[in-house]
């Protein structure tokens, strides 16, 4: 299977905005691990944040930036030079989407368009790289895997930024960075759970808070499934990618990440009875949102990865969930938690 090229990161210097975010700060962490030079780009942490748990403001060049800012975007990347961008700032929850569709649209497609602007100036790049969502698909409700050729779409604000952004960057490769021989790609993930996450709203977070606070966690929709991906395989597939991107200029301009083709769906209940049982919490409980416009039934059929850059997932839901829940366990015994990444990412890499 493919991995991480050690020797190709070594000294390269990253854009990766973000970077104060969950996945950002798991990203920041691993490309300082593998010998990058890492230029963050970012909103203020929320808090807690696994950017100042893992101290990722100290091995990086940290710049708290709002890509809704066209002129702040511009001022803070003068003069800066990069090789490879990952691009995974966003407004990535649906029911703040729903609440904020202006806001969620201004940061998911304006705030690419506003960076993608910038970068047209940059003289030494070699690929660039937008995360977008498994969500950008036209989704009828059928249980049908989208794969990368399937029709876009979104029927709520955050699907739609999303969907839209995919477009935006489309046009922005074509019209720009293609022609100067710059690689410019989406990458579609699946539902990312792992440790360190404590955003709102997000089903491990929300068990977390729960277990600590010796409260039954709240589920809207146990029935629903969802592509889910433990955070060190959705980052080593974004790696690999850009990696790739950057010597193999023919590789395609998207692509699915998501967990191992033909494996078990895995509903957001079963899930959540995974994740009470690992802290020893209380069994979760059902309150009904009739108003809900999230997606009961989702999957992403993730085989170009396999074909192409022969890589997939590692961990099967029951195994993410296992070490995402251990993450937290000894995060809460008192384990520093940059060294808790550290670990677990040195324990997957050795496993490749």
């Amino acid at each position: 299977m493919a991995a991480i090229d050690p020797g190709f990161w070594r000294g390269k210097r990253v854009l990766l905005t973000g970077h104060t975010g969950f996945k950002g700060s798991w990203a920041a962490t691993w490309l300082t691990e593998l010998g990058a030079v890492v230029t963050g780009l970012a909103l203020t942490p929320e808090q807690p944040s696994l950017f100042e748990l893992a101290g990722v403001a100290a091995c990086t060049t940290s710049l708290i930036v709002d890509l809704r800012d066209a002129a702040a975007v511009a001022t803070a990347l003068a003069g800066r030079d990069f090789d490879l961008v990952l691009h995974m700032a966003a407004q990535p929850i649906v029911r703040t989407a729903i609440a904020d569709p202006v806001a969620t649209f201004a940061s998911n497609v304006m705030g690419t368009v506003h960076l993608l602007q910038v970068l047209r100036m940059q003289t030494r790049l070699r690929a660039v790289l937008v995360i977008t969502s498994d969500k950008v698909y036209a989704n009828a409700e059928s249980g049908r895997a989208f794969a990368e050729g399937d029709a876009l779409g979104g029927k709520d604000p955050y699907s739609a930024s999303k969907a839209a952004a995919e477009i935006t960057v489309q046009s922005f490769a074509k019209s720009y960075f293609e022609p100067a021989g710059i690689p410019l790609a989406t990458a579609r993930g699946g539902n990312v759970i792992g440790g360190g996450d404590f955003s709102p709203d997000r089903i491990v977070a929300d068990i977390v808070r729960a277990a600590r606070a010796q409260q039954p966690v709240v589920l809207r929709h146990p029935e629903a499934t969802r592509p889910w991906q433990h955070v060190l395989d959705c980052v080593a597939g974004y790696l690999v990618y850009l990696q790739t991107l950057a010597t193999a200029p023919s590789t395609p301009r998207a692509m699915n990440f998501g967990p191992r083709p033909g494996g078990r769906e895995v509903t957001v209940g079963e899930l959540a009875t995974l994740g009470v049982e690992a802290l020893g919490a209380q069994a979760w409980r059902h309150e009904p949102d009739p108003t809900s416009l999230e997606a009961q039934s989702l999957a992403i059929d993730a085989s170009l990865a396999r074909r192409v850059l022969g890589f997939e997932s590692r961990l099967d839901a029951p195994a993410a969930v296992a070490l995402t829940m251990d993450w937290y366990r000894r995060q809460a015994n008192g384990e520093d938690a940059a060294l808790l990444c550290r670990d677990q990412i040195r324990t997957y890499e050795s496993a490749a």
